[in-house]
């Protein structure tokens, strides 16, 4: 008898739904899961042979079906932020452990494997253990830890980071979803060298501040059971354990020097890059970085490039605040120049918990299982 049961998500559907099915077809019992048949959004042209393909093989059984998504590690911060997202999903049913269930290997072993996806929302060898007990199944995973973020065959989860990103993931069954810190510092940068306006050589140095719940449970009970401190920079080994895929994702040579740091603010996030022009390509101006970048994410619908020196979106005309995209999948950039001074900043705000976390693991589940990928976001 299976350890788990099928959570059905929301109840309506997509605007491109076929009319509802009789009473009879609308439910069947498969294996004592119950399957609510459903139909995927139109894909984006560049992968829609592969959306087409994921379909297709959820309705091999002449059944179309929602798809089973199990979250492993669904009680930590980010697994409750993904769990949210996923009951208001039109196209989804969340396959749930009973809590004595939760740690139970065998139990987990069968909710991985008979998933169409898993979140995995675990530490790093937690999730590399899970990896390893959906070997043998056709599941997808969508990995939320750091384990596989530089791992050979997996793809990297930002979508927007290449013209051939999303294709990318939609092809894959490993995916590795972006840290909310490299989230931002990435679509800054890779833009840039790919537009050959910034060397691969290049030293640069990213600050960051984000709010404390990114620190999960230990560090949210900090901010908001006591004394604590307003503001609070850490890393200081300078071996932050984001630094490999902030120099793998970019195309960079070398690390950044990272100097991230939290905030007395429960969510959101800013992560900023200080450039001088010299770094860049010689003759380069600051209208010619927020160019590029524009021009890069001009088709993102979760992207969006701010007009050169936005002060209209300063608090007071002066502070750029972290918590405005809360609760949302959005990624807003801006840049900031001084070119009588030969200097630029480059910013970038997001949630922490959405584009940072649980929103790209449902836009990339969304990817992977043939979904518009704004479908629950």
């Amino acid at each position: 008898m299976l350890a788990f049961s099928a959570v059905p998500s929301s109840s309506h559907s997509s605007s491109l739904s076929p009319p509802a099915l009789s009473s009879s077809t609308q439910r069947q019992s498969v294996h004592g899961l119950s399957r609510v048949p459903s139909s995927a959004a139109f894909a984006t042209a560049a992968v829609a042979i592969c959306f087409a393909k994921r379909r297709r093989q959820r309705c091999a059984a002449s059944l179309c079906r929602a798809a089973r998504v199990f979250i492993d590690g669904e009680a930590g911060t980010t697994g409750l932020q993904v769990r949210d997202r996923l009951e208001k999903h039109p196209e989804i049913e969340l396959l749930s452990l009973d809590d004595s269930k939760r740690k139970d290997l065998d139990a987990r072993r069968e909710a991985l494997q008979s998933a169409d996806a898993a979140v995995l929302c675990l530490p790093d060898d937690a999730a590399i253990a899970a990896v390893a007990l959906a070997e043998g199944s056709d599941t997808v995973i969508v990995d939320a830890s750091t384990a596989h973020r530089v791992a050979e065959g997996w793809a990297y989860g930002f979508p927007e980071m290449t013209s051939e990103q999303a294709d990318l993931i939609a092809k894959s069954k490993r995916i590795a979803n972006p840290g909310c810190y490299p989230t931002g510092f990435i679509s800054l940068i890779r833009p840039l060298v790919d537009a050959g306006l910034l060397s691969a050589d290049a030293d640069l140095v990213v600050h960051a501040v984000s709010g404390y719940s990114g620190g999960g449970k230990g560090l949210i009970e900090t901010y908001e059971s006591g004394p604590h401190e307003p503001w609070g920079a850490y890393g200081f080994a300078l071996n932050h354990k984001h630094l490999p895929e902030m120099a793998k994702c970019t195309g960079l040579k070398q690390e950044p020097i990272f100097c991230p740091s939290v905030g007395d603010f429960a969510q959101g996030m800013v992560v900023s890059v200080p450039l001088r022009l010299s770094q860049l390509r010689a003759g380069s101006t600051p209208a010619d970085v927020q160019a590029a970048l524009a021009e890069h994410y001009k088709e993102k619908q979760f992207v969006s490039v701010a007009a050169l020196n936005p002060t209209d979106v300063l608090e007071r005309g002066a502070f750029l605040r972290p918590d405005s995209l809360n609760d949302t999948n959005r990624l807003e950039l801006f840049c900031f120049g001084n070119e009588a001074k030969g200097t630029m900043w480059l910013a970038a705000r997001l949630d922490n918990l959405g584009k940072g976390a649980s929103g790209a693991c449902v836009q990339n589940l969304n990817l992977a299982l043939g979904f518009d990928e704004a479908t629950g976001l």
